[in-house]
């Protein structure tokens, strides 16, 4: 699978904008700053950090020129999905955030924290 095998089903290429790719990395550090606060709950902490997750790799995505087509299901998916080809991320880790995004789908959809 390349990137551009993706196009007009799930990613859509755009210009890639320095700017918009710095808030994402500023947010996504705030963010893994956050998750640590101990007084928070760990349902909130695991938001927090999955949300680093995201933010990080839709940098990833558009620092190569792409980014998801949010309108359609699966974005999330998609930027996880997509790591080693955008930052070589390793497949065994790719999984392991995968599992976290079905993980939080759970709890999302379910209201069931899951604690393991």
């Amino acid at each position: 699978m390349t990137l551009d095998n993706l196009l007009a089903r799930s990613l859509e290429t755009i210009e890639a904008d320095p700017i918009i790719i710095e808030k994402l990395l500023t947010a996504a550090a705030v963010n893994i700053k956050n998750s640590a606060i101990a007084e928070l709950s760990n349902e909130n902490r695991f938001d927090i950090g999955y949300k680093a997750i995201m933010l990080l790799a839709n940098a990833a995505l558009q620092s190569n020129g792409f980014r998801t087509l949010t309108s359609k299901p699966g974005h999330h998916q998609t930027m996880i999905q997509t790591l080693p080809k955008t930052v070589g991320l390793d497949i065994d880790r790719m999984i392991e955030l995968d599992a976290l995004r079905k993980k939080r789908n759970i709890t999302d959809y379910s209201g069931v924290f899951w604690s393991t």
